[in-house]
C-alpha cells in the first residue's frame, strides 16, 4: 500500500484509493467514491460512506442526505467551497432487497482499513476542523468509539492540534422527517452544530 510519503496530492490519493483492496467492500461497489474540495479546505466534513447515488456518480454527498448537508451549511454561513467533504469508508457497503441496493452500516474492520486513505487525506487538506457526523466518521477520524450525545456540540482536541466537531449524521433527518413531527428542531441543531465551525 501507499505510504505518505508516495501520495503528494488529492488526485496521485484517488488513484491509489481505486486500487484498494484493503477490506472485501471494493469487490461490490462500483467503483470508489473519494473525498472532494479543496486541497486546503480549512474544514473537513467526514461522514458514514458512499450511498447508492454517490456509489454510481462517484462523488460523495450527491444524493437527498447531501441536499440537507448542503441545506444546512448554507444555513450555518459556512461556503461549501471552501469545505472538504469526505468519508470514513470509500466504498458503498449494501444488501439486495428485490431489486434496490441497501445502505448497511460499515462494522469496525472495515473503518479501521479505511483509516488508512483518511489519515492520507488529512494529512495533505491539513483542515483546522473536522467535522465528524455520526458514530462511523468518530471512529473513522479518531480511531475509537465515542457516544454522540455526550460528545456533539463541542470543540474536541486531536492529537495533531486540530480540532473535531461531533454531529449527527443527515441521514438521520431524512429517516426521521416523515415519522417525526419536530424534526426541523433536529434540523436546527445540526446547523448549531456546523455553526462551531464559524464560531472557531
Amino acid at each position: 500500500m501507499p505510504e505518505k510519503q508516495d501520495i503528494t496530492s488529492l488526485k496521485a490519493l484517488k488513484a491509489a484509493e481505486a486500487a484498494c483492496t484493503r477490506c472485501p467492500l471494493y469487490r461490490n461497489a462500483t467503483q470508489v467514491v473519494p473525498g472532494e474540495g479543496p486541497a486546503r479546505a480549512p474544514i473537513m466534513m467526514v461522514g458514514e460512506q458512499p450511498g447508492d447515488r454517490e456509489d454510481l456518480a462517484g462523488k460523495p454527498f450527491v444524493g437527498p442526505a447531501g441536499r440537507i448537508l448542503d441545506e444546512a451549511i448554507a444555513d450555518a454561513g459556512l461556503d461549501r467551497a471552501k469545505v472538504f467533504i469526505t468519508n470514513a469508508v470509500k466504498h458503498f457497503k449494501f444488501q439486495m432487497r428485490g431489486k434496490r441496493r441497501l445502505h448497511k452500516r460499515p462494522n469496525a474492520y472495515e473503518i479501521d482499513q479505511c483509516r488508512h486513505w483518511f489519515a492520507l487525506e488529512r494529512a495533505l487538506v491539513k483542515p483546522k476542523i473536522i467535522v465528524a457526523m455520526g458514530a462511523t466518521a468518530v471512529r473513522g477520524v479518531t480511531g475509537k468509539s465515542l457516544t454522540i450525545a455526550r460528545s456533539r456540540g463541542k470543540l474536541l482536541p486531536l492529537e495533531d492540534g486540530g480540532r473535531m466537531i461531533v454531529t449527527i449524521h443527515p441521514s438521520y433527518l431524512l429517516r426521521i422527517r416523515n415519522t417525526d413531527p419536530d424534526w426541523r428542531a433536529q434540523y436546527r441543531l445540526f446547523v448549531r452544530d456546523l455553526k462551531l465551525c464559524k464560531r472557531a
